[in-house]
């Protein structure tokens, strides 16, 4: 029996230790496809799934993770890959789609002008200002800029090649929880994994130079000692502010 949000979010622990279940693979393949629904910038969706299922590659990756018993005793993994390159391919994606979608409104009789208008300065113009660099050097030219204009208007402010790159992690970051989510309420388990050498990973998978590692997910049906300890939260009282 599926669960709702709030019990998938309480069932869901970092599991260590799986058992030797196999998993049906469709039913990951599905739990990505939710990940690829998570809200990220811009809707670039700068991100690669790779869902290892190869038992050879999956030995390899439990090496490059340390062997932590949450890579080693995984019946599935799945690298979450975030590529910052493809955000032309990306743009263009995404205003094709606009485009299809504002002519199919403007046969229905709908004024389309200006939101097309907008879309085209927005993938066309904007989004090349935000990722295009060279060495860094056009980064700090848009700080400067972006901190004397900021002191007239507010203004966009992470426009250095760091600040991108923490952007589209953390709308990695959102596909990830959507995807352990999505395990989580079909039964499945999950332990998110920061430990590992990422160059190995690269390696292993074969990935470009600029391709980064997010977080590999260790997949499969939690052990009787698969949770180390009981879940301990500090107190709401001590991160909550009403304004």
């Amino acid at each position: 029996m599926s669960k709702t949000v709030s019990e998938a979010i309480k069932y869901r622990r970092s599991v260590r230790k799986y058992k030797e279940t196999p998993l049906d693979e469709e039913k990951i393949k599905n739990c990505i496809r939710n990940a690829t629904l998570a809200p990220n910038s811009s809707n670039m969706q700068l991100w690669e799934f790779y869902h290892i299922t190869d038992k050879e590659i999956l030995k390899k990756l439990s090496k490059a993770c340390f062997n932590q018993n949450a890579a080693k005793t995984a019946v599935n993994m799945v690298v979450f890959v975030t590529r910052r390159d493809k955000w032309k391919q990306r743009a263009k994606q995404n205003l094709n789609f606009l485009e299809s979608m504002f002519d199919k409104q403007e046969k229905e009789g709908i004024d389309v002008a200006r939101r097309r208008k907008v879309s085209r300065n927005y993938y066309k113009k904007l989004m090349p200002i935000i990722y295009n660099d060279f060495l860094g050097l056009i980064g700090v030219y848009k700080k400067i800029l972006s901190f004397f204009i900021g002191l007239f208007r507010p203004i966009y402010r992470e426009v250095l090649f760091t600040d991108q790159k923490v952007i589209i992690h953390k709308s990695m970051a959102l596909a990830a929880q959507n995807f352990m989510l999505s395990m989580s309420e079909i039964g499945y388990d999950t332990c998110p994994m920061e430990g590992s050498d990422t160059t190995r990973v690269k390696k292993i998978l074969k990935l470009p130079r600029k391709a980064e590692i997010n977080m590999i997910i260790g997949c499969g049906i939690r052990s009787e000692k698969g949770v180390y300890t009981e879940q301990f939260r500090v107190p709401l009282e001590d991160v909550y502010r009403k304004i």
